[in-house]
């Protein structure tokens, strides 16, 4: 279980006054949830996904996970607790082969043939892709796809998406949409996903409405995703509230 406790979190802007990006926000994520977080641009949805990772800490709050004080860990104590991470602008890795970056996330000499069905259950045929570096040469699409590979390697009991539909082609996202369905339905883990797109709302157990760094809705897919596609609730939950 993941609890988000009074979290918040400043910035200094360019007059050198704090700017509150996400302000007192509580939310407790149960065990073997899919949850999607939305609302409008700039509404601190990125920066609560960075927070929960530990690339960003909070100004205040806590942050605990299965019972643990997570707030002032790093990256690698988070990800060693069980969390990954997915960045909306995956990073590439020049001089590595996409079959050394599969190994290392899954923390062992796997096999060729789990190399192979990993990259198969994103819709990459590993012929193509094995021997290839992490680099420029690889599109978007491909490396957003790979990036999700790795994740389905961890094999960890949570893991955060930032906006996994950034970049990629409409063909790549329908296979992401069956990959998250797969994911949630096949395995125990709990899934985070930061998103606009309906159809990754219209997949989710749950809805967090985020907006001017505060919750502005939470509920059950069946309650929330119906008022946020009418044009006038849309507009209340979109409606960027400014601190």
């Amino acid at each position: 279980m993941l609890e988000l406790q009074d979290l918040c979190f400043q910035v200094s802007d360019d007059a050198d006054k704090q700017k509150e990006i996400i302000r007192d926000v509580n939310l407790t994520f149960q065990d073997h949830a899919f949850i999607a977080i939305t609302g409008p641009n700039g509404g601190g949805k990125s920066t609560l996904a960075k927070l929960i990772m530990g690339i960003e800490q909070p100004t205040s709050g806590r942050i605990v996970y299965n019972g643990t004080d997570i707030t002032k860990m790093n990256i690698t104590e988070r990800a060693k607790l069980g969390i990954s991470f997915a960045f909306q602008q995956p990073v590439r890795f020049k001089g590595i082969k996409v079959r050394d970056l599969i190994r290392l996330a899954a923390g062992t000499d796997i096999p060729f043939s789990s190399i192979c069905d990993y990259l198969s259950r994103v819709g990459l045929c590993a012929r193509d892709y094995v021997n290839r570096d992490v680099d420029a040469s690889l599109s978007g699409g491909e490396l957003k796809r790979i990036e999700i590979a790795t994740i389905i390697a961890r094999g960890t009991p949570l893991s955060v998406f930032d906006e996994p539909e950034a970049g990629i082609d409409l063909w790549s996202f329908s296979n992401l949409i069956q990959v998250f369905e797969k994911m949630h339905r096949e395995s125990d883990r709990s899934l985070i996903i930061i998103s606009h797109q309906e159809r990754i709302l219209n997949i989710a157990d749950e809805i967090v409405v985020l907006s001017g760094g505060n919750v502005q809705a939470r509920g059950r897919r069946k309650d929330i995703l119906p008022e946020l596609l009418e044009g006038t609730q849309s507009c209340k939950f979109y409606a960027a509230a400014q601190p």
